[in-house]
């Protein structure tokens, strides 16, 4: 008894298209070919194929089936490793669940991490954007020291957000003058937002490099200057980086 390609393909349960992916990349063996040129598939090739599919549908990769070819002389240690990448997924899949969950409660957006979901939507573009380079140069400890700052937002923020690129001197001190002293209270509050590269998982130098640049891209000309200004009020009074 021989079948075609779509009678074993039926009897498998699968489709023609994967019986053919199967012979590409090596999973299933090619069978001879009767004389009118058409491959005749036997009862082995039906028990690999039905294996393959087995298999696939337990969540086994198909680069890894091929390495489980003699798993039947140690099928405990093949469903061990199995059953561990399994828990794995379902672990990512939960967290990923309960961030979704915290997202859409805040309605915030999703590239924003779920910490940062309660005030996200208060943040300019700029700040958002902000956020998402420190979500990968700070540490927990440090981004979380951020997430508490943005909690106690005052009005400063609200104004320096807006501030137009051509904002003149005098509107620049008196928002730098207005900003040094919450900057201050943050820091006394948060010592690591003094320098928040210092415990960076990339290493301080490439963390400072990035948020240099992140600011210089997201921030207009006045609103550098006023940090600049308050960065001066501070050292003025002994409280600079």
């Amino acid at each position: 008894m021989a079948w075609s390609t779509r009678q074993l393909a039926e009897l498998a349960g699968t489709t023609v298209k994967a019986v053919r992916h199967y012979h590409e990349i090596g999973l299933l063996d090619v069978p001879e070919r009767a004389s009118n040129g058409y491959k005749q598939y036997g009862v082995a090739h039906l028990v690999r194929l039905v294996q393959i599919k087995r298999l696939s549908d337990l969540g086994v990769p198909l680069a890894q089936i091929a390495a489980m070819q003699h798993a039947d002389e140690e099928p405990d240690e093949a469903i061990r490793v199995l059953d561990a990448e399994l828990e794995a997924t379902i672990e990512r899949l939960t967290r990923i669940r309960a961030e979704l969950a915290v997202l859409l409660r805040h309605r915030a957006l999703p590239e924003v991490p779920p910490a940062f979901a309660p005030v996200s939507r208060d943040l300019s573009e700029a700040k958002r954007s902000l956020l998402m380079v420190y979500s990968t140069i700070f540490s927990e400890e440090t981004l979380e020291a951020f997430r508490r700052a943005l909690a106690d937002r005052d009005e400063t923020e609200d104004e320096f957000d807006h501030l137009p690129a051509d904002a003149d001197d005098a509107a620049i001190d008196r928002l730098a003058e207005r900003m040094a002293p919450a900057v201050r209270r943050a820091r006394e509050r948060n010592p690591s937002a003094v320098d928040p590269t210092a415990d960076s998982p990339r290493g301080a130098e490439l963390a400072k490099s990035a948020l240099a640049h992140a600011a210089a891209e997201l921030y207009n000309p006045a609103q550098l200057r006023v940090l600049q200004r308050t960065n001066e009020l501070l050292e003025q009074a002994g409280d600079g980086a």
